[in-house]
């Protein structure tokens, strides 16, 4: 005998919401109606239910009386089969839903685009080559042959499903079962579209054109409505979802609103100073170079980067300086950098160590210390 306990997954100590919330969510499962060839775990489920949602029946249980428990009358627990379908349908038996329409709404579909980095950060028009279901043009989605229609089904008579009579441990049982003729729709279609076979959409590729927000960045999905899968029967399309891909750009990098980008000066423009021209997605513009910059000082070109999502407000072009020291030189220009050293009193280079920010703590045992 198995335990009744263990059939509906709950703890000897369960409570009774613990009990009631574990038998509806078993019973959906393995009831006739929704999954045909369990009526063995569907009877056992029912019959640990009825036991342990019964205080006096769960006490008798647990004291060792038999599986029915003590006084449990054979065949009996619920008041009928509404009672059951009351308690994880939550509705009575006669609550039937009624056959399945045949034009049903598609679902959403999904596909990536490539796009450059230019197109994510301004924004643009691109080409989008899609396959997705669409309307048979050879029935317009009825699904049947020209001249033909759709019959009611003889089996069900047009309901969509068929009852069926079930001898249980709790009694006999009436439950609903999908239609096997009609499959649940209550019609047939005699003579199906020799394109769709009946499904009234055909899979097919179109070529759209679609806008590419500006600010866009990787990840971002673009939803188009009614775009994706056109439904059974010629239903209407759910909606597709761009996901967008943003490929590697040769100069320019992505940080948030901003746009990155380095650029290599030499040592003597470092030092003296220049203005140099430097491309960008606007056109040539003159970037400043102060005489002294040293390496990794980031020059802020600002509403030069990308197009805020939903805004027309822009982020900042920041340029990384990196500056060249000449690996290479010949005679006259070591001689000219010697007397600069000279000049400089750096014959002889002493190197200065940069210490890291010492935060207020350290500060106070330092003081505290005497240093």
């Amino acid at each position: 005998m198995a335990d009744h306990y263990e059939t509906l997954g709950v703890s000897k100590d369960a409570s009774a919401a613990e009990i009631k919330s574990s038998y509806r969510k078993l019973a959906r499962k393995y009831h006739p109606d929704v999954n045909p060839g369990h009526e063995d775990e569907f009877k056992a489920i029912s019959l640990a239910y009825d036991v342990l949602s019964d205080s006096e029946k769960r006490r008798n249980y647990d004291m060792g009386g038999g599986e029915n428990g003590q006084g449990f009358p054979a065949g009996g627990g619920f008041g009928g089969f509404g009672d059951i379908f009351e308690t994880f349908f939550g509705g009575g038996a006669g609550s039937a839903g009624g056959p399945m329409p045949r034009t049903q709404r598609g679902k959403d579909a999904l596909v990536g685009v490539d796009i450059d980095l230019e197109t994510a950060a301004f924004g643009g028009n691109i080409d989008l080559d899609v396959t997705t279901a669409v309307v048979c043009d050879t029935c317009s989605g009825a699904g049947t042959q020209q001249g033909t229609s759709v019959e009611t089904c003889s089996l069900c008579h047009g309901a969509g499903s068929v009852q069926r009579m079930t001898r249980t441990l709790l009694g006999q049982m009436v439950t609903n079962q999908t239609c096997n003729s009609c499959h649940g729709f209550g019609t047939v279609i005699p003579n199906p579209c020799l394109n769709c076979q009946g499904d009234g959409r055909v899979r097919k590729q179109r070529t759209m054109k679609i806008r590419i927000p500006a600010g866009v960045s990787d990840g971002t999905r673009i939803q188009l409505s009614s775009q994706g899968e056109v439904g059974p029967g010629g239903g209407p399309a759910g909606d597709l979802f761009v996901e967008v891909m943003v490929s590697r750009h040769e100069v320019f990098q992505r940080d948030g609103d901003n746009l990155r980008a380095s650029v290599s000066v030499p040592m003597t423009a470092a030092a003296l100073g220049a203005s140099i021209p430097f491309d960008t997605f606007d056109g040539s513009q003159e970037l400043s170079i102060e005489a002294g910059i040293q390496s990794g000082t980031v020059i802020k070109l600002p509403g030069l980067g990308a197009t805020r999502l939903r805004s027309e407000t822009r982020g900042d072009l920041l340029v990384t300086v990196d500056v060249l020291t000449p690996d290479k030189l010949d005679d006259e220009q070591k001689e000219l950098l010697s007397q600069l050293a000279t000049l400089r009193e750096e014959e002889t280079p002493r190197a200065q160590i940069t210490t890291q920010n010492r935060g207020m703590f350290s500060r106070m045992r330092e003081k505290f210390a005497g240093r």
